[in-house]
């Protein structure tokens, strides 16, 4: 037991002083989660406005799809797009392998079916009588449409920040596009495992601190908006 008293009392010691190594790899995770949900939320959120205000054929099938995609396997994700932009892949030209933008794209993949099909589902709850009253009261098109959207404001926030708690756990998706680099690629998830495979639990401690206050917040902001939305 005495080496995990030792690793909280290390781990507390790194978050306290700021260690360079430690706030590194914190920043690393919020840049590449902050924008591949950035990314998702603009895409998504257009999406799912879509879905749920065209009438088209197969759009049971499309919503389906979303709700099956919400849950996808981060290593599932991460295979999908490591055959594709590695070199042998149809993008390896390009050169993203082991970059923090193969990164986003990867976590974008994982963000946008979550944030489409909240926003969707969130869209559609709403009472259609909405848009027409307030265009027969003067408004239009775009103003009525913005204010019926407004309804959905905390729907969509929380469609959002469920989106961003979704990928700013991940390790699939960072560990087999990443490449887990030192400095560059190295997020929260990834230098868990590795100092945890290393033995070294310090580090892996402080990490793990505030991926639970950050899932912790995370939870309580959507529960918040959640209870909003009703």
């Amino acid at each position: 037991m005495d080496y995990i008293t030792d690793g909280f009392a290390q781990a507390i010691r790194i978050i306290l002083t700021c260690d360079a190594e430690f706030v590194r790899i914190v920043l690393v995770s919020l840049l590449v989660a902050s924008t591949s949900t950035v990314l998702a939320t603009v895409t998504g959120v257009s999406f799912g406005i879509f879905v749920a205000l065209r009438p088209f054929r197969g759009r049971g099938a499309v919503l389906t799809v979303l709700n099956t995609l919400m849950s996808l396997p981060t290593v599932v994700v991460g295979l999908m797009l490591y055959s594709v932009l590695s070199r042998r892949g149809p993008c390896g030209g390009l050169g993203l392998l082991y970059t923090r933008t193969a990164m986003v794209i990867g976590q974008l993949v994982l963000a946008f079916p979550i944030i489409a099909a909240l926003t969707a589902t969130s869209v559609r709850s709403l009472d259609r009588r909405i848009l027409p009253t307030v265009r027969s009261l003067g408004a239009d098109a775009a103003r009525g449409f913005g204010m019926f959207l407004h309804e959905a404001r905390f729907s969509i926030l929380a469609a959002v920040i469920a989106g961003f708690g979704r990928v700013f756990a991940e390790v699939g998706v960072s560990m087999m596009l990443g490449g887990n680099i030192r400095g560059y690629t190295r997020n929260i998830t990834t230098a868990i495992a590795l100092e945890t495979s290393k033995g070294e639990f310090a580090l892996g401690i402080a990490l793990g601190l505030v991926l639970l206050t950050v899932a912790f917040g995370i939870n309580i902001l959507f529960g918040y908006f959640q209870k909003r939305a009703r």
